[in-house]
């Protein structure tokens, strides 16, 4: 008995017929070339990873055990220049005292919004525990309290952005009178995203 008999006989045994497994390994072949690009793409990554790894030197010295406020603490600040090099920023931080996505969005916002800027979402309403944040919900402590002004454009009907509304909204004329925070952040980044959102991403497309 070989070994593809051995293994037809056990899968018997577990409760699969061969009809079950001969489609199962149907499916599975006809599935071979997008998993092939999966783990193409997962390999890219991965090089991606070690490479940032050598760049900024990683060393057993990085692994040593650190207390108190995190002063000089070698081992985080060699993390954060990986992250750095890996989504191609200035800067990165990567540490606890950031515990979710919401709250590392909050810390931006509150970071380069002043009273009189305005937010535009050009992808709809952001998700809920972001409404807090920006006080579309009423909220202590919301960039609403601060003085920030939110406005938003809905996607379309097929998800994509509606520019025609985007340029007619008036936080061009904002940003000029407020030195708003689109200009701190990117000239040609729309910022943000949001969870009507079909996307969930800082977005950089535009009909340039």
């Amino acid at each position: 008995m070989d070994i593809s008999q051995k293994i037809q006989k056990l899968y018997e045994q577990t409760g699969i017929s061969p009809e079950v497994h001969d489609f199962g390994e149907k499916i599975e072949k006809s599935l071979k070339e997008r998993f092939d690009k999966i783990d193409k793409m997962a390999e890219l990554n991965q090089l991606k990873v070690i490479h940032a790894m050598q760049e900024a030197r990683v060393n057993a010295e990085c692994f040593n055990y650190a207390s108190g406020y995190g002063y000089n603490d070698f081992g985080r600040d060699t993390l954060e220049k990986v992250y750095a090099n890996v989504f191609h920023t200035e800067d990165a931080l990567v540490r606890p005292q950031i515990t979710c996505g919401t709250h590392a969005l909050a810390l931006t916002l509150s970071a380069n919004l002043r009273p009189g800027d305005e937010l535009l979402s050009i992808a709809g309403k952001p998700y809920d525990t972001l409404e807090e944040v920006i006080g579309i919900r009423p909220s202590t402590g919301s960039l609403a309290e601060y003085g920030v002004i939110y406005n938003q454009v809905d996607l379309l009907p097929d998800g994509s952005f509606d520019f025609d509304s985007i340029e007619k909204s008036d936080w061009r004329e904002n940003k000029a009178d407020h030195d708003s925070a689109f200009q701190r952040i990117s000239d040609k980044t729309e910022f943000f995203c949001g969870s009507n959102w079909g996307s969930n991403c800082i977005c950089q497309e535009d009909q340039t």
